[in-house]
């Protein structure tokens, strides 16, 4: 596991729109009770979004898109130039597999897109965030996995009830304490759960706040990116 680079075996091959091929399909929204998909129409498409694949889950790009996002899913491998040539009001970071310290070629992009975009990174992508701001990552003992992984939510005491499938973690005493912020932590061990740059409108959480069929405690992270694109497009 330790050094292993599995993104390459994941990411996409070509660059796509959501929506405009199999994967988006006629439902491109999230699923709701008694209604079935979001039809991807019905949807008005406000924000740009490229969505870096190292291993995306659909679920994620839906609950994008039903909150006016227009997401270009990119390869792994797509330089910061290709992206920020795109001129998305935002990038995300997606969730994915193996070591992130094995992928220099993506924490490089991330370092890159520093203070030039909204980022919004989980599981893996918050990884390699934190490894793109000086940060380092280690591998877990057991890991954390399963639907009811309990976190605190720093800012707002709140306890999340999480769903998590991840071996690596950020080690948060490594972090720059005056640029990242803690805001979440894991109540089993007091792991990096969460971060936020203090200046530059740049957060992630490590671990998945689109779980299908839940728990959806953290769905509001999916709000918090289109404030913060909603706020920073207009400076």
């Amino acid at each position: 596991m330790i050094g292993s680079d599995w993104v390459k075996a994941v990411t996409c091959s070509k660059a796509y729109v959501w929506g405009q091929r199999s994967g988006g399909g006629p439902g491109a929204g999230i699923w709701q009770w008694g209604k079935g998909f979001e039809p991807n129409g019905a949807l008005e498409k406000k924000y740009k979004v490229v969505a870096m694949d190292f291993g995306i889950k659909h679920n994620i790009i839906r609950h994008l898109a039903s909150r006016g996002c227009q997401v270009t899913v990119v390869p792994a491998q797509t330089s910061a130039a290709e992206i920020l040539r795109a001129n998305p009001h935002g990038v995300f970071l997606s969730n994915g597999p193996g070591d992130p310290a094995a992928l220099p070629y993506a924490i490089e992009t991330v370092r890159a897109l520093l203070g030039k975009k909204t980022i919004f990174g989980i599981c893996l992508g918050h990884q390699l965030l934190g490894l793109a701001l000086g940060g380092k990552t280690y591998k877990l003992k057991f890991g954390h996995r399963g639907a009811n992984q309990p976190v605190m939510n720093l800012l707002n005491k709140r306890v999340e009830i999480t769903t998590q499938n991840h071996g690596f973690c950020v080690d948060l005493e490594t972090l720059p304490a005056a640029q990242v912020e803690i805001t979440h932590l894991n109540l089993n061990d007091q792991s990096l759960e969460g971060m936020h740059h203090r200046w530059l409108p740049i957060f992630s959480v490590q671990y998945h706040p689109e779980a299908s069929a839940g728990p959806h405690d953290a769905t509001y992270l999916f709000d918090e990116f289109i404030n913060l694109m909603e706020k920073h497009s207009k400076e």
